[in-house]
């Protein structure tokens, strides 16, 4: 049994460093000077380099800040769609909670007609893929004026059903014996649902909040369609832009997107795997 152990820690351990090496090839390349970085993969920028590879050193010979720098100093396009992405991720999140929670635990300790049917319709929407609303969704938006708006990708993350359900079968595991007792020591509905139901339903809310804002931090599809002004592009779109500029330039730009989601990841991992458990999805 302790040889099998080892063995699959070994291929794990195999595994994880296979996947973080482009992470760290990455991170390190953000650090070269713009010389090192050409030097190293002048065999494929340029033309008729004879039999010469590129070469990659994880960490650069002569590191730099500059980059970086050069990033936050020196590109107001950066800081404009940083700022955009915080505007569309953080009000998602927000909104969701707020109409989510009450509508899950709603769901999960509440007999009403219709129930069935509403919840194997929000099941049916969250199985829906973006692709298949987007024309309506589009037309719908034009037709309220919402069109090149971060209201128009807001508002429909808002209403997302996926984090009712997340949350929906974490507020069903409360035991209805709790509720009792609280109800016989005289709670309302309301104390009971923020006495109870939020605290033994707090992993499936951070796992949503985890989930959530690494969809909304990395989304494309939606303000690609939905916001024609560059300017209010968030950081996922202006990737490309910030390609045209220095190599170099385009790693920091990509450490700098990928750390909040790293942070967020490391800080809700725990809850993030109940909430994956929770949702059947790593059955």
């Amino acid at each position: 049994m302790k040889k099998i152990f080892n063995i699959n820690t070994l291929i794990l351990i195999v595994f994880s460093l296979i996947i973080l090496l482009p992470v760290a090839m990455i991170a390190g390349g953000s650090f070269m000077s713009d010389d090192e970085f050409e030097q190293n993969l002048s065999p494929i920028l340029v033309e008729q380099s004879g039999d010469k590879t590129a070469d990659w050193n994880i960490v650069p010979h002569y590191p730099t800040l500059k980059p970086y720098v050069e990033l936050l100093l020196d590109s107001p396009g950066f800081f404009a769609a940083f700022w955009n992405s915080c505007k569309i991720v953080f009000p998602v999140l927000a909104g969701q909670l707020l109409i989510g929670v009450p509508a899950a635990w709603g769901f999960a300790k509440y007999d009403f007609k219709l129930k069935k049917i509403l919840l194997i319709l929000y099941i049916a929407l969250m199985l829906m893929p973006f692709q298949v609303t987007m024309v309506s969704d589009y037309i719908i938006l034009d037709r309220i004026n919402l069109l090149n708006t971060h209201l128009g990708i807001i508002m429909p993350a808002v209403f997302s059903t996926f984090p009712v359900f997340i949350m929906y079968m974490f507020f069903r595991a409360v035991p209805a014996a709790i509720m009792e007792a609280a109800e016989t020591d005289g709670a309302g509905e309301l104390e009971i649902f923020i006495h109870i139901g939020l605290p033994m339903g707090a992993p499936g809310i951070i796992s949503v909040v985890v989930l959530d804002f690494l969809e909304y931090w990395s989304v494309i599809e939606q303000p690609l369609i939905f916001l024609k002004d560059k300017a209010l592009w968030p950081l996922s779109l202006f990737m490309p832009y910030i390609a045209s500029g220095t190599g170099v330039l385009y790693l920091a730009a990509s450490v700098l997107m990928i750390v909040p989601s790293m942070l967020i990841f490391l800080l809700g991992q725990k809850y993030l795997e109940k909430g994956i458990r929770a949702s059947g999805l790593k059955e």
